[in-house]
């Protein structure tokens, strides 16, 4: 019976050290500015100068820009696996929708750099 219990109670053990690391790294994570539950692929940086964030009565309101050395598919790809974990379904190849929000990502290039443009909105 008593190695039954220190077998349970270091599966306890070992499960709650697990948890911590999956606390420490969610906490870690860097988000588009304005949200705190759309997280930012770690290959982009956030243009601090460029966001824009309102609270409105009807929604939040956010438009930020990222750039990054990464391609328009590595983002898509991230966002396509990451978001639905978040609760976000996928409405086309770059828009997302969950509660009365819209996420839009649109790309384009700027000095050799992937520019994606992240836009929140009120449906």
């Amino acid at each position: 019976m008593m190695d039954l219990l220190t077998y349970v109670l270091r599966q306890s053990a070992t499960a709650m050290v697990l948890a911590l690391f999956v606390i420490t790294g969610a906490l870690a994570q860097d988000f588009v500015p304005g949200s705190e539950d759309l997280p930012l692929m770690d290959a982009l940086s956030i243009q601090d100068k460029d966001a824009v964030v309102f609270d409105d009565p009807e929604g939040r309101i956010v438009e930020a820009f990222a750039t990054g050395t990464v391609s328009e598919d590595e983002v898509l790809a991230f966002y396509r696996n990451t978001l639905p974990e978040l609760g976000w379904q996928q409405l086309s190849a770059t828009s997302f929708s969950r509660e009365d929000e819209t996420l839009t990502l649109e790309f384009s290039e700027q000095d050799d750099l992937l520019v994606v443009r992240f836009t929140l909105a009120p449906q």
